[in-house]
């Protein structure tokens, strides 16, 4: 058996509410009502755009369907809060949250399980959206509702300045990298240009999030597996064939932006806005940002250069959430079945400045019919073609830890031995996956 945090917190929440008199429904004895307004938590910062985008959309919740919803937007301690919540057996009805956290969420009891049977709209999802909403037991706990994944965004001016084309393969973006730290692509007579933008932080992991699209291109893996049987692979022939090609831009080419080791994404996107790296594989979000500051007609959008497998990128995205307890389960599956419909996954595309929804997983919406720039459907063939979601285990952000101290400390020490240090990471996963349970014996 596999071990969870705050086991029974969905125990209580029934337990908390069944008192009440009412109808009920399901199994939980919680009694319903359908006219009670569905508290909608979103991790985002409060009075962002991000949180303007998610509210409209859940306005247009409201008016397709008559269920009333609030939002409250959180990105401080948003996990502390939540536990709270389920303390004191009064948890949202709605959680919107990225979808790596959906084995976590689902370890603390605090999600009821959805039936896809009553997610009419489901049927159009995409295969790997789908699978991504999946526990360790194969039960749906999730529904993706936003996609995103990687590509490659390059400065174009540096690149007609140098004479040079967009790489397609790692000899390529190598090539590309060491012209744009050597070769003065901004003309100004100084030596302060990089080739790759890196977040190698060990900040929640950003070292492991980013090296991931290169380590699955290689054919490599953090772990490898399925359902509860799962086994660590950090050093196998393409993980450590991955982990020196990326540890090499650092302690042999010196292509990264100075200072990589010690950066999340925030001073990662500055590095590559304010033209002090020329290369930055990164999410679709990012487009309204640098087209304001940096300007679209300096940088272009290209597929992720191919690896020595393929060019596997990085999958994430949002996904509903359907809390544990609520008074309004009707309510609950109505917001999902909307959320993943063609007109509300349109609709949410529309707007210049933030998102509610980044790239459709719904196939019977065309990302071209919303938004007339070929920029957007590199994004979304990325995602079609190459996106790979995280392993939906208990816990991924332990392994996401774990490995990131490990790439960090390798591009910040370039005396230590990758294969001695992956060997060592391979132990700590060992134990990390026995902790979960879900070490195959």
């Amino acid at each position: 058996m596999r071990t969870t945090a705050m086991v029974g917190v969905a125990t209580l929440v029934f337990a908390g509410c069944s008192a009440q008199g009412g109808d009920t429904t399901g199994d939980s004895g919680v009694p319903q009502d359908e006219k009670a307004t569905l508290e909608v938590w979103t991790r985002t910062t409060p009075g962002s755009p991000s949180e303007a985008a998610t509210i409209r959309q859940v306005e247009a919740f409201t008016e397709a369907t008559g269920y009333k919803a609030e939002v409250t937007a959180i990105f401080d301690d948003f996990e502390i809060k939540l536990a709270q919540r389920a303390g004191q057996k009064d948890l949202p009805d709605i959680v919107l949250n990225d979808v790596s956290q959906l084995g976590t969420m689902q370890s603390q009891g605090i999600l009821r399980e959805i039936d896809l049977d009553e997610i009419e709209n489901s049927k159009d999802m995409t295969a790997q959206a789908l699978e991504a909403s999946k526990a360790v037991d194969g039960k749906t706990y999730g529904l993706p509702y936003s996609a995103q994944a990687n590509a490659l965004m390059i400065r174009s001016d540096w690149l007609a300045k140098l004479g040079l084309e967009a790489p397609t393969d790692w000899d390529e973006m190598l090539a590309v990298a060491e012209a744009f730290t050597t070769q003065d692509p901004d003309g100004n007579g100084q030596a302060d240009t990089y080739g790759l933008a890196v977040p190698g932080s060990t900040k929640r992991g950003y070292a492991s999030w980013y090296f991931s699209n290169f380590l699955w291109a290689a054919g490599g893996d953090f772990i490898t597996g399925s359902g509860d049987e799962w086994l660590p692979s950090m050093t196998s022939d393409e993980a450590v064939e991955a982990t020196t090609w990326f540890r090499d831009l650092q302690c042999e080419a010196g292509v990264m932006q100075p200072g990589a080791p010690s950066m999340d994404t925030p001073p990662t996107n500055e590095a590559f806005e304010s033209g002090v790296a020329g290369m930055y594989v990164t999410g679709p979000y990012m487009m309204p940002r640098f087209d304001k500051v940096l300007g679209a007609d300096k940088y272009e959008v290209v597929p992720a250069p191919q690896g020595p497998k393929d060019s596997s990128v990085l999958a994430e995205g949002g996904t509903v959430y359907l809390m544990a307890g609520s008074e309004n389960t009707k309510g609950q599956t109505a917001f999902a079945d909307w959320y993943v419909s063609p007109e509300a996954q349109t609709y949410g595309m529309e707007g210049t400045d933030a998102f509610a929804i980044q790239l459709p997983v719904n196939e019977t919406v065309d990302i071209a019919d919303v938004r007339d720039d070929p920029r957007w459907q590199t994004f979304a063939t990325a995602y079609q073609e190459s996106g790979r979601y995280a392993p939906t285990i208990p816990s991924w952000t332990p392994v996401r830890q774990m490995s990131a101290d490990t790439i960090n400390a390798l591009i910040a020490d370039c005396s230590l031995d990758v294969e001695d240090e992956l060997t060592k990471l391979d132990g700590k996963l060992t134990a990390e996956l026995l902790t979960q349970g879900i070490l195959k014996q």
